[in-house]
Protein backbone atom coordinates (compact mmCIF):
# COMPACT_ATOMS: atom_id res chain seq x y z
CA UNK A 1 0.00 0.00 0.00
CA UNK A 2 1.59 3.70 -1.10
CA UNK A 3 2.75 5.79 1.76
CA UNK A 4 0.85 9.00 2.58
CA UNK A 5 3.57 10.81 1.70
CA UNK A 6 3.66 9.25 -1.77
CA UNK A 7 0.02 10.03 -2.64
CA UNK A 8 0.81 13.31 -1.25
CA UNK A 9 3.84 13.57 -3.94
CA UNK A 10 1.24 12.13 -6.66
CA UNK A 11 -1.25 14.53 -6.15
CA UNK A 12 0.98 17.24 -6.31
CA UNK A 13 2.42 16.23 -9.24
CA UNK A 14 -1.06 15.79 -11.01
CA UNK A 15 -1.87 19.29 -9.79
CA UNK A 16 1.23 20.54 -10.73
CA UNK A 17 1.04 19.49 -14.61
CA UNK A 18 -2.51 20.55 -14.96
CA UNK A 19 -1.25 24.14 -14.00
CA UNK A 20 1.29 23.45 -16.49
CA UNK A 21 -1.14 22.43 -19.21
CA UNK A 22 -3.54 25.21 -18.41
CA UNK A 23 -0.74 27.72 -18.68
CA UNK A 24 0.24 26.29 -22.00
CA UNK A 25 -3.20 26.10 -23.32
CA UNK A 26 -3.85 29.86 -22.21
CA UNK A 27 -1.09 31.09 -24.06
CA UNK A 28 -2.75 29.65 -27.19
CA UNK A 29 -5.40 31.24 -29.77
CA UNK A 30 -8.60 29.76 -29.60
CA UNK A 31 -8.11 28.38 -32.95
CA UNK A 32 -4.65 26.50 -31.60
CA UNK A 33 -6.72 25.60 -28.42
CA UNK A 34 -9.14 24.13 -31.04
CA UNK A 35 -6.73 22.20 -32.61
CA UNK A 36 -5.12 20.99 -29.25
CA UNK A 37 -7.89 19.52 -27.92
CA UNK A 38 -8.74 17.96 -31.48
CA UNK A 39 -5.43 15.98 -31.95
CA UNK A 40 -5.56 14.98 -27.86
CA UNK A 41 -9.02 13.71 -28.61
CA UNK A 42 -7.76 11.89 -31.76
CA UNK A 43 -4.98 10.26 -30.53
CA UNK A 44 -7.11 8.91 -27.44
CA UNK A 45 -10.49 8.23 -29.09
CA UNK A 46 -10.37 8.23 -32.46
CA UNK A 47 -9.79 5.49 -35.23
CA UNK A 48 -7.17 7.22 -37.13
CA UNK A 49 -4.72 10.04 -37.25
CA UNK A 50 -5.78 13.05 -37.87
CA UNK A 51 -3.88 16.15 -38.97
CA UNK A 52 -6.07 19.37 -39.04
CA UNK A 53 -4.15 21.33 -41.82
CA UNK A 54 -4.16 18.91 -44.23
CA UNK A 55 -8.07 17.85 -44.00
CA UNK A 56 -10.22 19.33 -46.08
CA UNK A 57 -13.33 20.91 -44.36
CA UNK A 58 -16.04 19.22 -46.14
CA UNK A 59 -16.31 16.80 -49.50
CA UNK A 60 -20.18 16.00 -50.55
CA UNK A 61 -23.12 15.93 -48.19
CA UNK A 62 -22.95 11.92 -49.62
CA UNK A 63 -19.70 12.14 -47.67
CA UNK A 64 -20.77 13.67 -44.84
CA UNK A 65 -23.45 11.30 -44.22
CA UNK A 66 -21.25 8.29 -44.37
CA UNK A 67 -18.60 10.13 -41.91
CA UNK A 68 -21.05 11.18 -39.23
CA UNK A 69 -20.39 7.64 -37.35
CA UNK A 70 -19.42 8.92 -33.56
CA UNK A 71 -17.23 6.42 -31.55
CA UNK A 72 -19.35 5.77 -28.04
CA UNK A 73 -17.59 5.29 -25.10
CA UNK A 74 -18.74 4.60 -21.22
CA UNK A 75 -18.02 6.49 -18.17
CA UNK A 76 -16.26 3.46 -17.06
CA UNK A 77 -14.07 2.95 -19.94
CA UNK A 78 -13.07 6.56 -19.24
CA UNK A 79 -12.89 6.07 -15.63
CA UNK A 80 -9.05 5.58 -16.31
CA UNK A 81 -8.18 8.68 -18.39
CA UNK A 82 -5.81 11.30 -17.81
CA UNK A 83 -6.96 15.33 -16.86
CA UNK A 84 -5.71 16.14 -20.35
CA UNK A 85 -7.76 13.79 -21.99
CA UNK A 86 -10.87 14.30 -20.12
CA UNK A 87 -10.73 17.61 -20.99
CA UNK A 88 -10.24 17.15 -24.24
CA UNK A 89 -13.15 15.01 -24.32
CA UNK A 90 -15.34 17.29 -22.73
CA UNK A 91 -14.76 20.28 -25.16
CA UNK A 92 -15.52 17.69 -27.92
CA UNK A 93 -18.60 16.32 -26.83
CA UNK A 94 -20.00 20.08 -26.39
CA UNK A 95 -19.09 21.08 -30.28
CA UNK A 96 -21.47 18.45 -31.78
CA UNK A 97 -24.74 20.45 -31.12
CA UNK A 98 -23.24 23.94 -30.96
CA UNK A 99 -22.80 24.81 -34.45
CA UNK A 100 -24.26 23.82 -37.29
CA UNK A 101 -23.67 23.77 -41.51
CA UNK A 102 -25.80 25.44 -43.91
CA UNK A 103 -27.14 25.12 -47.17
CA UNK A 104 -27.13 28.35 -49.06
CA UNK A 105 -27.41 27.46 -52.66
CA UNK A 106 -31.11 28.60 -52.90
CA UNK A 107 -30.79 31.43 -50.56
CA UNK A 108 -32.51 33.89 -53.28
CA UNK A 109 -36.21 31.74 -52.43
CA UNK A 110 -35.27 32.92 -48.85
CA UNK A 111 -34.79 28.76 -48.57
CA UNK A 112 -31.81 27.86 -46.22
CA UNK A 113 -30.62 24.19 -45.31
CA UNK A 114 -29.17 23.35 -42.30
CA UNK A 115 -27.78 20.32 -40.56
CA UNK A 116 -25.77 18.97 -37.66
CA UNK A 117 -21.43 19.31 -38.29
CA UNK A 118 -19.66 15.78 -39.15
CA UNK A 119 -17.35 14.68 -37.10
CA UNK A 120 -14.63 15.63 -39.58
CA UNK A 121 -16.24 18.97 -39.28
CA UNK A 122 -16.24 19.28 -36.11
CA UNK A 123 -12.48 18.36 -35.53
CA UNK A 124 -11.58 20.54 -38.34
CA UNK A 125 -13.10 23.36 -37.35
CA UNK A 126 -15.66 23.99 -40.16
CA UNK A 127 -18.77 25.67 -38.86
CA UNK A 128 -16.46 27.48 -36.15
CA UNK A 129 -13.80 28.71 -37.06
CA UNK A 130 -14.07 28.53 -41.30
CA UNK A 131 -17.39 29.24 -42.67
CA UNK A 132 -20.03 27.35 -41.85
CA UNK A 133 -21.78 27.95 -45.69
CA UNK A 134 -21.43 23.83 -46.71
CA UNK A 135 -19.12 25.17 -49.61
CA UNK A 136 -17.13 28.20 -48.38
CA UNK A 137 -13.73 28.21 -46.58
CA UNK A 138 -13.30 31.38 -45.84
CA UNK A 139 -11.82 31.90 -41.84
CA UNK A 140 -11.22 35.65 -41.61
CA UNK A 141 -13.94 38.17 -40.44
CA UNK A 142 -16.67 35.46 -39.44
CA UNK A 143 -20.09 36.49 -37.79
CA UNK A 144 -22.08 34.47 -35.13
CA UNK A 145 -25.89 34.36 -35.93
CA UNK A 146 -28.05 32.52 -33.67
CA UNK A 147 -30.37 30.39 -35.77
CA UNK A 148 -33.46 28.58 -34.96
CA UNK A 149 -32.91 24.65 -36.57
CA UNK A 150 -35.75 22.48 -36.76
CA UNK A 151 -34.67 18.56 -37.22
CA UNK A 152 -35.94 15.21 -37.05
CA UNK A 153 -34.43 12.46 -34.31
CA UNK A 154 -35.58 9.34 -33.50
CA UNK A 155 -38.46 10.32 -35.48
CA UNK A 156 -39.65 13.24 -33.35
CA UNK A 157 -39.61 17.12 -35.00
CA UNK A 158 -37.06 18.76 -32.76
CA UNK A 159 -36.14 22.58 -32.72
CA UNK A 160 -32.89 24.12 -31.69
CA UNK A 161 -31.25 27.36 -31.33
CA UNK A 162 -27.89 27.21 -32.74
CA UNK A 163 -24.79 28.95 -33.68
CA UNK A 164 -24.04 30.11 -37.62
CA UNK A 165 -20.99 30.82 -38.62
CA UNK A 166 -20.53 32.90 -41.85
CA UNK A 167 -18.69 34.95 -43.64
CA UNK A 168 -19.71 38.54 -44.78
CA UNK A 169 -20.40 37.13 -47.78
CA UNK A 170 -22.10 34.50 -46.75
CA UNK A 171 -23.58 36.43 -44.05
CA UNK A 172 -25.70 39.47 -47.36
CA UNK A 173 -26.98 35.37 -48.57
CA UNK A 174 -28.42 34.20 -45.04
CA UNK A 175 -29.74 37.88 -44.67
CA UNK A 176 -30.94 38.24 -48.54
CA UNK A 177 -35.09 37.18 -48.13
CA UNK A 178 -35.11 39.76 -45.27
CA UNK A 179 -32.97 42.57 -46.37
CA UNK A 180 -34.79 42.52 -49.83
CA UNK A 181 -38.50 42.37 -47.77
CA UNK A 182 -37.28 45.49 -46.01
CA UNK A 183 -36.64 47.11 -49.08
CA UNK A 184 -39.42 46.36 -50.23
CA UNK A 185 -41.46 47.23 -47.38
CA UNK A 186 -39.60 50.53 -47.28
CA UNK A 187 -40.36 51.18 -50.91
CA UNK A 188 -43.98 50.79 -50.04
CA UNK A 189 -43.87 53.11 -47.78
CA UNK A 190 -42.68 55.86 -49.23
CA UNK A 191 -44.92 55.57 -51.97
CA UNK A 192 -47.95 55.39 -49.86
CA UNK A 193 -46.41 59.08 -48.37
CA UNK A 194 -46.01 60.19 -52.04
CA UNK A 195 -49.53 58.88 -52.87
CA UNK A 196 -50.73 60.74 -49.81
CA UNK A 197 -49.15 63.84 -50.37
CA UNK A 198 -50.25 64.28 -53.63
CA UNK A 199 -53.87 63.48 -52.46
CA UNK A 200 -53.49 66.27 -50.36
CA UNK A 201 -52.08 68.44 -52.69
CA UNK A 202 -54.91 67.41 -54.92
CA UNK A 203 -57.40 68.54 -52.76
CA UNK A 204 -55.60 72.00 -51.22
CA UNK A 205 -55.55 72.58 -55.08
CA UNK A 206 -59.41 71.95 -55.68
CA UNK A 207 -60.05 73.85 -52.59
CA UNK A 208 -58.64 77.09 -53.59
CA UNK A 209 -59.43 77.36 -56.80
CA UNK A 210 -63.15 76.88 -55.43
CA UNK A 211 -62.25 79.86 -53.44
CA UNK A 212 -61.08 81.76 -55.90
CA UNK A 213 -64.03 81.33 -58.27
CA UNK A 214 -66.40 82.50 -55.43
CA UNK A 215 -64.00 85.21 -54.50
CA UNK A 216 -64.45 86.59 -57.69
CA UNK A 217 -68.25 85.75 -58.31
CA UNK A 218 -68.88 88.07 -54.45
CA UNK A 219 -66.63 90.69 -55.94
CA UNK A 220 -68.71 91.14 -59.73
CA UNK A 221 -71.83 91.18 -57.92
CA UNK A 222 -70.94 93.97 -55.66
CA UNK A 223 -71.35 96.56 -58.94
CA UNK A 224 -74.48 98.47 -59.55
CA UNK A 225 -75.88 97.24 -62.02
CA UNK A 226 -76.14 99.36 -65.24
CA UNK A 227 -73.39 101.60 -63.55
CA UNK A 228 -70.41 99.86 -65.38
CA UNK A 229 -68.64 100.06 -61.31
CA UNK A 230 -68.80 103.99 -61.37
CA UNK A 231 -71.14 106.09 -59.89
CA UNK A 232 -71.02 110.21 -60.43
CA UNK A 233 -70.05 112.01 -57.13
CA UNK A 234 -73.03 114.50 -56.11
CA UNK A 235 -71.08 118.27 -56.08
CA UNK A 236 -71.50 119.66 -52.08
CA UNK A 237 -73.69 122.46 -52.63
CA UNK A 238 -76.32 120.24 -54.20
CA UNK A 239 -76.18 118.07 -51.18
CA UNK A 240 -76.88 121.12 -48.90
CA UNK A 241 -79.54 122.02 -51.09
CA UNK A 242 -80.95 118.45 -50.15
CA UNK A 243 -80.45 118.81 -46.58
CA UNK A 244 -82.53 122.10 -46.66
CA UNK A 245 -85.33 120.38 -48.12
CA UNK A 246 -85.32 116.99 -46.09
CA UNK A 247 -85.35 119.76 -43.01
CA UNK A 248 -88.46 119.20 -40.53
CA UNK A 249 -89.00 115.51 -42.40
CA UNK A 250 -87.02 113.48 -39.70
CA UNK A 251 -88.05 115.02 -36.15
Amino acid sequence: MASFSALRSQVFDREERRRHYADNLMGLNAYDRHKKFMNDYALHYGKVSVNIEERRPIKTDQDTLRETYRFIRTEEDDSDNTWEQRLAKRYYDKLFKEYCIADMSHYKDGKIGMRWRSEKEVISGKGQFICGSKNCDVKEDLSSYEVNFTYREAGENKQALVKLRVCPRCGEKLNYRRNKDNERQKKDKKRSQYEERSAKHEKNTKRKHTEDVQHWAGDSSSSPSGSGGCSLAESPGEEEEDDKLFRGMFP
